[in-house]
């Protein structure tokens, strides 16, 4: 394997319907290009397969990527990407995650793991310290997320750590996720779904080496300079995101009129102070959760003793409660963490199983459902707490009406005859934000290549937070650029192998555009790569406009980058964002000519020969 410093120099392929595995040296010209991470594998999407592929078929690639600060000391350096083409969407998509595996798969010498083919039965990856095999899995097939772990433990070795999918993913629930570490998800737009159709129920890995730094005493100042600003500010303190998880943004979503209540019907709700991150501090936390390497630990270990909702494991996350709490119009703490408990057992996206529920929710009300054919024994309708745990269940089992909320919002409104009611971007749900009381949001929705997702870029930072300043977020002027910068910014978090809670404590500006200033200390001292801000902030870029092109060779176009009528049209009832709908065409047009694509949404031949893509 080349002599590489950050990266491992090491991509493995598992042909699952030959069952043959294979290590290549990774390039390291594709490696400085596209970082790690997402960039590596939006690159080996584009070079190795058809975009107009079946997700669920045999030849689409599923891909498992860290990046060169992935398993390091670097401050959040936990987390690697999934990627693939999503059965909920047909688009691309890039779910991370973090926790401890991350790091073990880049402590055994991978960079990167390209999953090919389907699997005639059930099997398993196992690497041990670099060398891998495929072995049967039969026996773990119908086991959930937790049993499933428990079990690798026992049959592989005391140190491993594991990713894997639950029933949800087996019974290809369009919006399953690959769960490691038992309770943190790879979640959205169904990459367990993708596993789960190629018999593939886990990936079990043992690792220990460090990973190679190209000038350790660089990358020592540069983690010690990092870390001090996670500090600096707090006197001492801990921080909110440590006192109350991400549960903490459901005061500035009701603050602003931004969050989502009653299927984006309003903008504030009601009982939010049942749900904030304070409550669930005070009512349910049992100790903060930190990934590897990571000195914010915003992950909740929580136990519930309410009657009826018992159970312990970790969440809900904010995206959770808004999806299960205010969106549903259910004000019950211990029951939406519960439901949160019953898909991180069975591996399905929250925020999705959330907003199903809620379209479903609203649907009932409005007569477009029958009652019968809901099946819990009286109508559905917002605020049903016992309903949310209920369906949830049915959904991962595909049992009742929960094989209908398998689809996801979008196709159960279309079956009912209703489209209009899902609340989705190229047909995946969106985040805990709305765009009328948030205008930049809207736009990285409508933008996103995977649908609507806050992870590829968050206007909340400036809009809610004030990182690195607060603009309002009713604003329009200057969001295109903002937004941009953004998603750029975020691809290259994603590719080194951060965390966006990074950008709170290390974000860095020039020139009033968002610039990876905060990570290029690091990845040089990693690497050895000596890139130029510029030059980092491009492979951004490039990973964008891959994705874009992926998108369009998979048959989107502008037409696709838009919002519901809900969003565009109708305006908020209620909060201080009340009259305001989102203003998407002030934006669109403005953000194409930044991005250097036609009207059309397509990038033009000198933005993509500047980036090395044709």
């Amino acid at each position: 394997m080349a002599d590489l410093f950050g990266w491992r120099g090491k991509v493995l392929r598992v042909d699952l319907t030959t069952g043959d595995i294979k290590a290549e040296a990774l390039d390291p010209a594709v490696a400085r290009n596209y970082i790690g991470g997402r960039g590596l594998g939006i690159h080996t999407m584009l070079a190795e397969m058809d975009p107009g592929c079946d997700p669920l078929g045999a030849e689409n690639l599923l891909i498992m990527a860290t990046g060169p600060l992935t398993g390091t000391s670097a401050p959040t350096g936990a987390r690697y990407m999934v990627m693939t083409k999503s059965p909920l969407t047909g688009a691309v998509t890039c779910s991370n995650s973090g926790g401890k595996f991350p790091a073990t798969l880049k402590k055994a010498g991978i960079d990167m793991i390209v999953f090919d083919g389907r699997s005639p039965e059930p099997v398993y990856l196992w690497i041990d310290r670099g060398k891998a095999e495929l072995r049967p899995a039969d026996h773990l097939w119908g086991k959930d997320v937790h049993a499933t772990d428990a079990a690798l433990h026992i049959e592989t070795h005391p140190d491993v750590r594991v990713a894997c999918i639950g029933p949800a993913g087996e019974n290809g629930v369009l919006f399953a996720s690959i769960m490691n570490d038992k309770d943190r998800a790879a979640g959205r737009s169904g990459v367990g779904a993708v596993m789960g159709a190629k018999h593939l129920k886990a990936v079990a890995v043992r690792g220990d080496s460090p990973v190679p730094l190209w000038d350790k005493d660089a990358f020592r100042a540069s983690v010690k300079k990092a870390n001090k600003r996670f500090t600096d500010g707090l006197q001492g303190q801990p921080s909110g995101l440590r006192l109350y998880g991400t549960a903490a943004t459901i005061t500035g979503t009701q603050t602003v009129g931004a969050l989502p209540t009653r299927n984006f019907q309003q903008g504030t709700f009601e009982k939010w102070e049942a749900i904030n991150g304070q409550t669930l501090s005070e009512k349910y936390l049992t100790s903060p959760k930190a990934c590897h390497s990571c000195p914010i630990a915003c992950g909740r270990a929580t136990k519930v003793d309410d009657p009826g909702y018992e159970g312990e494991g970790e969440g809900p996350e904010y995206e959770t409660i808004y999806a299960m709490g205010s969106n549903c119009g259910i004000d019950h703490l211990g029951a939406l963490t519960k439901a949160n408990y019953i898909c991180n057992e069975q591996g399905m996206d929250t925020i999705t199983m959330g907003s199903t529920i809620a379209c479903a929710m609203e649907m009932c009300e409005k007569g477009y459902i029958p009652e019968n054919e809901v099946g819990i024994g009286r109508p559905l309708r917002f605020g049903d707490a016992d309903a949310l745990v209920e369906l949830t269940l049915l959904t991962a089992q595909r049992r009742g009406f929960g094989r209908w909320l398998a689809e996801g919002s979008l196709r159960l409104a279309t079956r009912y005859g209703h489209p209009e009611l899902a609340i989705v971007a190229k047909g995946q749900e969106f985040a805990g934000y709305d765009p009328r009381g948030e205008q930049g949001m809207g736009l990285a929705y409508a933008t996103s290549p995977i649908g609507a997702s806050h992870m590829r870029g968050d206007p909340a930072y400036i809009e809610i937070l004030g990182v690195p300043k607060l603009i309002d977020p009713l604003q329009r002027e200057g969001k295109a650029k903002l937004v941009m910068d953004w998603q750029n910014h975020f691809a290259v978090i994603d590719a080194a192998g951060l965390c966006v809670f990074f950008s709170v404590r290390n974000l860095m500006t020039a020139d009033e555009a968002i610039r990876p200033e905060g990570i290029l200390e690091l990845v040089n001292a990693a690497t050895g790569s000596d890139y130029t801000l510029d030059e980092l902030s491009a492979a951004g870029e490039r990973i964008w406009n891959a994705e874009r092109l992926f998108l369009i060779r998979a048959g989107f176009s502008a037409k696709d980058d838009t919002l519901p009528d809900r969003i565009l049209k109708e305006p908020l009832p209620d909060g201080p964002a009340k009259g305001m709908v989102c203003r998407l065409d002030e934006m669109l047009g403005e953000y194409y000519r930044l991005r250097g694509w036609d009207e059309n949404g397509v990038p033009g031949p000198e933005k993509l020969e500047a980036l090395g893509l044709l």
